[in-house]
């Protein structure tokens, strides 16, 4: 694959103005600020989506973007990634298979939104909510490692740590020792650069688990669900459609995770770690 690599930082720094209340005098400072940009993605010179992410991780990003949008099967199915930084954004030209252009085409023609979050495509409510598939039956995490990744998560956000402004998504073992862990701007799109990441490294979401810094709206479980993920462990709360979806697909479902609790929203009948 032809990569020019993005600036992996994700932050700039900014001279700011400290105000305090009352008589204090005006402080001069840096800030670290999040990086966030227009990234276009293209599939075989076809233009497709602009996301608005952190330009950080982009092969990772469009990998899990593709199949999470079901453009592809597996990471096989791309040829080659160009990324490149362009005067107003990064552009991001994918080259699949000649066995996706079908489905690339048919996808293209009924994507009706230019963003990753659910609806994109999606022209009638059958098809929104069309079923997803089964969760195999697993042992959910015990609580230990829930608690262990929890933990752990602060020493795998360093964009975070340096802006207060991203979202992480990480994956965990049995154990609970994150093994990845990818930021951006977006909630989606940094589930969709772990997805890409595990995808990529040919390793299955299924042995162990994955955890969010944000709150779980139906399309976090959703990816999570497609990816072959069984356990979907966020730090915020959960949406209404996000646990009935869970408890469709059998997916074990923790919300609210904090180092002294965390709710147990659904899992899998036999399920017994938690």
């Amino acid at each position: 694959m032809a990569i020019s690599p993005p600036d992996q930082s994700g932050h700039v720094d900014r001279a700011v103005r400290i105000l305090r209340p009352g008589n204090a005098p005006d402080e001069p400072a840096s800030r670290a600020i999040a990086v966030e940009a227009p990234v276009s993605l293209e599939y075989n010179g076809i233009a497709y989506a602009v996301m608005m992410a952190t330009p950080a991780d982009l092969v990772d990003y469009v990998t899990g973007f593709s199949l999470s949008e079901k453009l592809i099967e597996t990471p096989a199915d791309i040829e080659d990634i160009d990324v490149h930084q362009a005067e107003k954004g990064w552009l991001v030209r994918t080259q699949l298979a000649g066995s996706r252009t079908e489905t690339l085409l048919a996808r293209v023609r009924v994507r009706v939104s230019e963003s990753s979050c659910g609806l994109c495509g999606m022209d009638n409510l059958d098809e929104v909510m069309r079923p997803l598939p089964r969760v195999p039956a697993h042992q959910a995490p015990e609580k230990q490692a829930l608690f262990r990744a929890l933990a752990e998560l602060g020493d795998h956000q360093p964009l975070h740590n340096a802006t207060g402004a991203v979202h992480a998504a990480a994956f965990a073992d049995r154990k609970g020792h994150i093994l990845h862990a990818r930021e951006d701007v977006g909630r989606h799109n940094a589930l969709d650069k772990l997805i890409g990441c595990l995808a990529r490294q040919d390793k299955d979401p299924a042995d162990g688990f994955i955890l969010t810094s944000s709150r779980c709206s139906y399309e976090m479980v959703e990816k999570s669900v497609r990816a072959g993920a069984n356990t979907l462990i966020t730090i915020s709360a959960p949406t209404s459609l996000a646990v009935a979806r869970a408890e469709e697909a059998g997916l074990t479902l923790v919300a609210l995770a904090r180092p002294d609790a965390v709710l147990l929203m659904s899992r899998e009948t036999g399920s017994f770690g938690l």
